[in-house]
């Protein structure tokens, strides 16, 4: 997939995803040691998009699951098309239940799911297992026997095992601890927030018509509220929202009026937008 880091980043950097030295190192070696890739950190700093960009650089088919309290294995692996099956019992009522049995149990009769999707396929596949902090302990066992082995078992037709293994990539907002089993058969990244200067590339590389001065302000300033006791800290992709909005405003500078009227674009909660209002100092800025 890959020939060198210096290859991850600028083929992942041709999709808009700048990469730094430890992801690019990072997903790199997991496509040449056939690993999956355990993403964590908070949420917006890029972790679904990294597994997006790879399945685009890759000319790789994106499958994803998205966890969620409650997600099963007829959500995540595959179930059977039960109206068809009821159908087709009902066409055959002069049969024995044995001959029906063998029918409604078969290829035509299933349904798959993300991860037996990504198990079957024989392109190339990324497998994006997105918030996996979300689902259940019980979830995780299912996701052993698909990261150890690749292969996934259906008690009706036996065990699939994957013909060309997919790149697969979980994402944790480190929500719950992970199981040591889980964390065991993966590589592991952590991605935070960027730094200053890498934050800027990143702006000005999403919003192009943005000036460099005001660009640098605006991530001088979330970095800012990032330093503060708040809810919920503003992601990258805020950032990006905020430069965008400022941009619509036809915002040539970061004066008071027009950062107080849209701090709701980056702060989602009230008390987050009234403490900000309190504490920012502009002219520090």
């Amino acid at each position: 997939m890959f020939t060198s880091v210096d290859d991850v980043t600028a083929r992942l950097a041709e999709t808009g995803y700048l990469a730094s030295p430890a992801v690019a190192t990072t997903v790199f070696l997991a496509a040449r040691l056939g690993k999956p890739l355990l993403v964590e950190g908070p949420a917006g700093v890029g972790k679904t998009e990294l597994a997006k960009a790879v399945a685009q650089v890759a000319g790789a088919r994106l499958v994803r699951l998205q966890c969620y309290e409650g997600v099963d294995e007829s959500r995540a692996l595959y179930e059977w098309n039960h109206a068809k099956q009821l159908l087709r019992i009902t066409a055959g009522r002069g049969e024995s239940w044995d001959e029906a049995r063998t029918d409604i149990f078969s290829e035509e009769f299933l349904l798959p799911r993300p991860l037996l999707t990504a198990i079957r396929g024989d392109e190339p596949t990324v497998l994006l297992i997105d918030e996996t902090d979300k689902a259940d302990v019980e979830m995780e066992g299912l996701l052993l026997e698909v990261l150890s082995d690749f292969q996934v078992t259906v008690p009706e037709l036996g065990t699939i095992t994957a013909t060309r293994r997919p790149f697969v990539v979980l994402t944790s907002n480190a929500g719950r601890e992970l199981s040591e089993a889980l964390r065991r058969r993966c590589l592991f990244l952590h991605i935070d927030f960027p730094a200053e200067e890498l934050e800027r590339r990143i702006v000005r590389l999403k919003v192009p018509d943005l000036g460099e001065a005001l660009a640098e302000s605006v991530v001088r300033l979330v970095g800012a509220l990032r330093a503060m006791d708040l809810r919920k800290v503003p992601s990258v992709a805020e950032t990006i929202d905020w430069a965008r909005t400022l941009l619509a405003l036809g915002a040539g500078t970061l004066d008071e009026q027009v950062v107080r009227a849209s701090l709701g674009v980056i702060l989602k909660h009230q008390d987050d937008v009234l403490k900000a209002a309190a504490k920012l100092d502009l002219d520090a800025l």
